[in-house]
């Protein structure tokens, strides 16, 4: 009587174990049928995907060319070396015959060789020559990839303006490089490859190429002749004067087109091993400086376009002018009675504050306004300065509208002053500045860059300034400007350098310019040279103007710009 409990205990435990094992069952079969039914073609795209190694394939970069086609950046083919670390049973020996090959550590190459990874680079960008000793080792585990490598046939001439690329993706880090990525770059590709859990090639595998799509093409608006011949000129400056830095920039005032634009110092974007501090950088586009009596053009065309004076209007000029602690004077020697052209051929200072007080701040600082003073040109490079130039309400009641009309109180970069003489230049209209003349995309469809224009001054005030700019060339004090042959005119300019840190003027270091333009009836060229602490020499006139007439005189021979008859 006592055994029936105990054997529906055993029973029921049966059919417990059964309605379990019947469960597991069905939710086996269920999973089987989702998995090889509903859902299989998901899952065997997730094995795919597992099993495909994806490498970007980079897109050969566009080349940017000269105004007459001379290649300045291009690309070409390299050999990279990588290596699978999973095929390589001996990375130790692997390391050490590949270590010299490559210049690398046995070390580093050891750590990188015992990795887990499927990938990792040995080399990048060699060039065959220097790939053939690797190929001829015939290591197991390692590979040869072409990739594309930027390189500049022109070295540093042209850096500040082309700019470098990043080594390892040829992505832009400066100049037009940067500026003009995204179309220079084009549209990478994609390797698919499929691989065993090994890490080996499946020999029936999936293997797909999607191609890179080729960058545009820039075509810029610098002319290398003259891009040479102001670098040397300006090279043959600084060892003169000893100064620390300098800047030149040469224009067509008509088109806005930059021909020249150097800086130096400068370095060779093919080895940048050993970059010289403070070279990187565009000066003539990111740098700031007090322009000084280059800005009187400004002061005087105001007060002509104003209606105020004409150059014939005169002033008697004071032995100074004190202004509560500052004492303004001159620093030429003139007559006590100077008009409007003596007063700009011979730089007067105190003449000029004269013209400004006329004028008025909210008068002033509109005519530095409406020649782009206070904000960027536009052009089309990267980190451009606006400059400082403060809302007239905000200038001081004291010395600020004496000082700003002498070109203190502001701060300017050499392309912004380079602008202001190219307006008057072009009949008082300003034509924004830039440094490519077309896009060349992988059909050959050309886009041309069209700059933005403004009418700055009337053409009338334009050809009365450009008389009194000729008259400092001719007897004021731009002599050493002259160039044989073509009426030039021009304006020098001597600062003393503003010390930021201290918030003072140096008693030593000067910026020493000379803006200029030839032939003065039409302009052709304009130029600004800057000299940053010249020692020797150090004054606009005598620092500056010489580089400026070098350079001149070059532009015009090789424009085809025939002597003034």
């Amino acid at each position: 009587m006592e055994e029936r409990p105990r054997r529906v205990t055993s029973n029921r435990r049966l059919v417990a174990v059964g309605v379990v094992l019947v469960l597991a069952w069905t939710t086996v079969g269920f999973r089987l049928t989702v998995v090889q039914g509903a859902r299989a073609d998901e899952f065997a795209e997730r094995g795919l995907d597992q099993r495909l190694e994806r490498r970007t394939l980079p897109a050969d970069r566009g080349t940017i060319f000269d105004r007459d086609g001379r290649e300045l950046a291009v690309t070409i083919d390299s050999v990279s070396v990588y290596a699978n670390p999973r095929e390589m049973a001996d990375p130790t020996g692997v390391a050490m015959q590949l270590a010299p090959l490559v210049d690398r550590r046995v070390t580093e190459l050891i750590a990188e060789l015992t990795s887990d990874s499927l990938f990792v680079y040995l080399a990048r960008q060699l060039s065959p020559e220097e790939a053939e000793p690797i190929r001829e080792a015939d290591l197991p585990g390692v590979y040869f990839l072409t990739e594309p490598k930027r390189v500049y046939p022109a070295g540093g001439l042209v850096v500040h303006v082309i700019g470098i690329v990043r080594s390892d993706d040829n992505e832009g880090l400066e100049g037009l490089e940067l500026q003009y990525d995204r179309a220079l770059a084009g549209t990478p590709g994609e390797l698919l490859v499929e691989r065993d859990p090994e890490g080996l090639v499946i020999p029936q595998g999936e293997y797909r190429v999607v191609p890179a799509e080729q960058g545009s093409d820039l075509v810029t608006t610098i002319k290398v002749e003259v891009q040479y011949a102001a670098e040397q000129a300006l090279i043959r400056g600084m060892a003169r004067t000893g100064a620390k830095s300098g800047s030149i920039v040469v224009i067509d005032p008509t088109t806005g087109e930059i021909l020249a634009m150097v800086n130096l110092p400068a370095y060779d974007p093919n080895d940048r091993e050993a970059v010289p501090r403070g070279a990187i950088r565009n000066r003539a586009v990111t740098d700031v400086f007090e322009p000084g009596s280059t800005q009187k053009a400004v002061t005087v065309s105001g007060a002509l376009e104003s209606g105020l004076v004409t150059p014939a209007t005169s002033f008697d000029i004071p032995d100074e002018i004190e202004i509560q602690d500052t004492v303004f004077e001159d620093f030429t020697e003139h007559a006590d009675r100077l008009t409007v052209t003596q007063i700009v051929t011979h730089s007067s200072n105190l003449g000029t504050i004269l013209l400004g007080e006329l004028m008025g701040a909210p008068r002033l600082h509109d005519a530095l306004s409406a020649f782009g003073e206070g904000a960027p040109t536009g052009i089309d490079f990267p980190g451009e300065a606006p400059g400082v130039l403060r809302p007239a309400e905000k200038w001081c009641l004291t010395t600020c509208l004496a000082g700003t009309s002498i070109g203190y109180h502001v701060s300017v970069t050499p392309l912004q002053m380079a602008m202001v003489y190219a307006a008057i230049a072009n009949d008082g209209v300003w034509v924004q500045p830039h440094l490519v003349k077309e896009i060349v995309d992988g059909s050959g469809s050309r886009q041309a860059i069209v700059p933005q224009e403004r009418q700055v001054i009337s053409a009338r005030t334009a050809r009365q300034m450009r008389v009194m700019l000729e008259a400092v060339v001719e007897s004021g004090t731009g002599s050493l400007a002259a160039v044989e042959g073509y009426r030039v005119g021009g304006k020098t300019g001597t600062t003393e350098k503003y010390l930021s840190d201290t918030q003072s003027y140096s008693e030593e270091d000067v910026v020493a310019s000379f803006i200029g333009m030839a032939p003065v009836d039409a302009p052709r060229v304009v130029i600004a040279v800057v000299l940053d602490g010249p020692v020797e020499d150090a004054s606009g006139g005598r620092g500056a103007a010489p580089i400026f007439a070098e350079v001149m005189l070059a532009a015009l021979h090789q424009l085809g710009i025939s002597p003034d008859a």
